[in-house]
């Protein structure tokens, strides 16, 4: 660990301007991470070579908000291979971060150098062949576009897989100097058009009336720079014609959870992304189980993820399953055969790893089975089919390209034996698709426009298109947006299962977990999720965000929809001595100040009215303001404050009941205000609350996972307090009423406990049984000490 003193030593190293230096040391995270790179690079003097310099600095950036400790420890090979001058410039850099990322603390170096494009020299020979190739393949549209052509030609240059690792610069020279040959210098046909003045016309009222549709996550950033339907290039222009033939050209996309276990906070964003986005640009989206995994699957996760979408308010345009294409997949697996781009593979897994090259990087061999001839390929995969062969005894892989550093084309396995019925096709189906293989081809049939997931599939988009383009059909368009990450918790399905099994959490949706059935049971209100997701935007960069931005979120959403009522998690019963038994004065309170539109209730205030513990101190002092014995304090609402003559205690020295004076005979201004609850049969008040669960963060530190002895050692101990006898006033009971008969579930009966926090109704509340959750604190730093 670098001790904060000895940072700025460390970035002088970078050889950083005086400026820059002073620029770089107000972001903590940025100094710290750079710090710690120039540790890794071991140098002790400042670097002569600047682009080395530089691209430490790119890396430091790229890496500075990772919270996972493993892709850290991974970053010293980045590092190295910068300070060796194996990476040599910010495309190859960018690249062996998002390897590091993917791998974690499998990272090593030899899969680092085949990422990161180490050794790919691309010479100007080669850059001016590819230009001049694409330029040949792509004539006709550049004589009829000439220079306008350029934006177009550069975007699809860059993407030739012959120039991924090719110096920019050495690109744009070659563009130049193929445009100079082809077109000529430029003429008056590429001057733009002249603008002509025109005449400001009346303006048309509708028009006029038309509100602007508001920036959002859909308007900018990654979502706004997506291609327009009919935008992704297809092998064939008849593919693109039929595709906006079936879809008239809208934008479809499509949700593909996998029906194993329950969604996750990180998945409201993938939610939000593409039916939002379908919906905001009047498409449809699919909600598409990705059930190829019968060993995994059910019924439970399927109800419960259709469940979470209608409660974030989306409807599927069509609920399919990737199981309704299992013919037709298993038809396109004999196609990839008899185009000699598949083959059925015997070996082991261990054989598979080492003939990609093993833990050392080595080189690629191709499996012996890769030669088999066409007809005897397609006779084992029928044979696979017809359960010839047990799990792991076959597969059926697709014949792609080893040459390329790219993992995700070292020839992918497409189909398994799995001798596990499915939910759906029962004991039909011997064999399964992969994941890599089903899912670009179920994006096909279901003419998918936009097919929109998170950066960790990056690598897998080049699989994609290639196995779309072998079997000459219509290619979607795969795009990558970084996921949402929320720091403090645990997303992992195998641990949330062991917090379950070891009882550290009730359940799946236990309110201290971040699966989505328990943000729901917590009382988080959907448009809150979706309004955190709109502010975070949607970018290419991974997410991580602390809680307290999350709970921030959400306390700005409730703050103006909820009613305000008067709780007594732990009540003190307080006697007005100088009130007649039979008093009671009934005190108007508005559901929420500012909102007549939400009306009124009246609560009865008497002679014996209930406190909350918290409130009462046996000796005052000078820095404290509630109740305290001679201390006036005021009640919320009520016309007259109160004074504490005597107050009694029980055997274990537990204050049972509260003496008090009411202050009627003059007005005295206090300095602070208590929320009570009058007791009063006549009225049903107080109402009496069974369970009142006071929900803390489940883990002590920001990431459980980095915890030496592992991450059952991080748990809070007081993640949950319980309050078994707390009172609320009867608005209670009407807004309770009120909810029922508009048809909310008991998750969605939310309200703000004066001065204690946002509260919902559990779902396992009964008639005579209230429980209540506390959805999130009144404020970030709450606390009462001297209130």
């Amino acid at each position: 660990m670098i001790d904060e003193n000895e940072v700025a030593s460390k970035l002088a190293i970078l050889g950083l301007t005086d400026q820059k230096l002073n620029d770089v040391l107000k972001n903590k995270k940025l100094a710290f991470a750079l710090a710690s790179i120039v540790q890794e690079s071991g140098a002790e003097s400042a670097l002569e070579d600047k682009s080395t310099a530089s691209l430490l600095q790119s890396l430091g950036t790229a890496t500075k908000d990772i919270p996972d400790t493993s892709v850290l420890a991974a970053r010293s090979l980045v590092t190295d291979a910068v300070v060796t001058k194996k990476i040599k410039s910010n495309i190859q850099l960018e690249a062996a971060v998002a390897y590091i990322k993917l791998a974690g603390e499998k990272a090593n170096s030899a899969d680092l150098d085949i990422a990161a494009g180490v050794g790919q020299e691309v010479t100007p020979e080669r850059i001016d062949e590819e230009v001049a190739t694409y330029f040949a393949e792509n004539s006709k549209s550049i004589a009829a576009n000439r220079y306008k052509s350029v934006p177009s030609l550069m975007a699809g240059i860059k993407k030739l897989p012959g120039l991924k690792w090719a110096p920019p610069a050495e690109v744009k020279k070659a563009i130049d100097k193929e445009l100079l040959e082809v077109l000529g210098p430029k003429d008056e046909r590429d001057a733009p058009p002249k603008k002509t003045k025109k005449e400001k016309a009346a303006p048309d009222a509708a028009a006029v009336e038309e509100p602007k549709k508001a920036r959002n996550m859909f308007t900018e950033g990654f979502l706004g720079d997506l291609h327009k339907p009919g935008g992704n290039p297809q092998i064939k222009p008849e593919l693109m014609t039929g595709h906006l033939k079936a879809t008239n050209g809208i934008v479809v996309t499509r949700f593909p959870p996998e029906p194993n276990g329950y969604l996750h906070i990180g998945h409201s964003k993938a939610i939000a992304v593409n039916f939002g986005y379908a919906k905001y640009h009047s498409g449809i989206c699919y909600l598409r189980y990705d059930d190829t995994n019968p060993e995994a699957e059910e019924e439970r996760y399927f109800t419960a993820i259709l469940e979470i979408i209608k409660w974030l308010g989306f409807t599927p345009y069509k609920i399919t399953y990737s199981s309704d294409h299992f013919q037709r997949l298993y038809d396109l697996g004999e196609e990839l055969i008899r185009r000699d781009k598949g083959y059925v593979c015997f070996c082991t897994p261990e054989q598979v790893h080492e003939n990609r090259g093993g833990d050392n990087g080595g080189a690629r061999i191709p499996c012996k089975h890769r030669s088999t001839p066409i007809e005897q390929s397609l006779d084992e995969f029928r044979a696979m089919r017809d359960g010839k062969y047990n799990p792991g005894e076959a597969t059926m892989r697709m014949k792609m390209d080893l040459e390329d550093p790219n993992p995700q084309m070292w020839d992918l396995v497409a189909y398994r034996v799995l001798n596990t019925p499915h939910h759906r096709t029962g004991d039909k189906w011997k064999v399964y698709p992969t994941y890599d293989f089903t899912h670009c081809l179920c994006d096909s049939f279901e003419n998918i426009s936009h097919s929109l997931c998170t950066t960790e599939f990056y690598l897998s988009r080049q699989s994609y298109e290639w196995l779309c383009d072998a079997l000459e059909i219509y290619k979607p368009a795969q795009r990558e947006y970084g996921r949402l990450n929320i720091t403090g918790t645990i997303m992992s399905k195998r641990k949330i299962a062991r917090l379950v099994k070891e009882g550290y959490v009730s359940d799946w949706d236990d309110p201290r977990l971040f699966t989505l059935v328990a943000i729901r049971r917590r009382g988080v209100p959907p448009e809150a999720i979706l309004s955190f997701v709109n502010e975070l935007g949607v970018t290419t960069t991974n997410s991580n965000i602390q809680v307290a931005r999350f709970e921030t979120s959400i306390r700005r959403y409730l703050e103006d929809h909820t009613p305000r009522l008067m709780l007594i998690p732990d009540p003190v019963l307080l006697i007005l001595d100088n009130l007649p038994d039979d008093y009671v004065e009934e005190i108007a309170l508005p559901y929420k100040p500012g909102s007549p539109e939400l009306g009124e209730h009246n609560v009865p205030f008497t002679k014996r009215a209930y406190i909350d513990r918290s409130d009462f101190r046996e000796q005052d002092s000078e820095d404290y303001f509630r109740l305290a014995p001679g201390k006036s304090v005021g009640l919320l609402k009520v016309p007259y404050t109160v004074r504490v003559t005597s107050f009694r205690k029980d055997e274990s020295g537990k204050v049972t009941e509260i003496h008090a004076i009411y202050e009627n005979d003059k007005k005295i201004k206090p300095k602070t205000y208590i929320q009570w609850v009058g007791e009063s049969p006549a009225h049903n008040s107080p109402v009496r609350i069974s369970e009142v669960r006071m929900f803390n963060r489940l883990f002590l530190s920001e990431n459980p996972e980095s915890n030496p002895d592992g991450f059952l050692a991080d748990i809070n101990p007081n993640s949950l307090e319980l309050y078994k006898n707390a009172v609320i006033e009867v608005g209670f009971d009407d807004f309770r009423r009120k909810n029922v008969k508009e048809g909310g579930g008991p998750e969605s009966m939310r309200f703000q406990a004066l001065r204690v926090g946002y509260f919902c109704i559990d779902r396992e509340t009964t008639e005579d049984n209230i429980i209540l959750n506390r959805i999130v604190t009144l404020k970030e730093d709450a606390g009462k000490s001297s209130a």
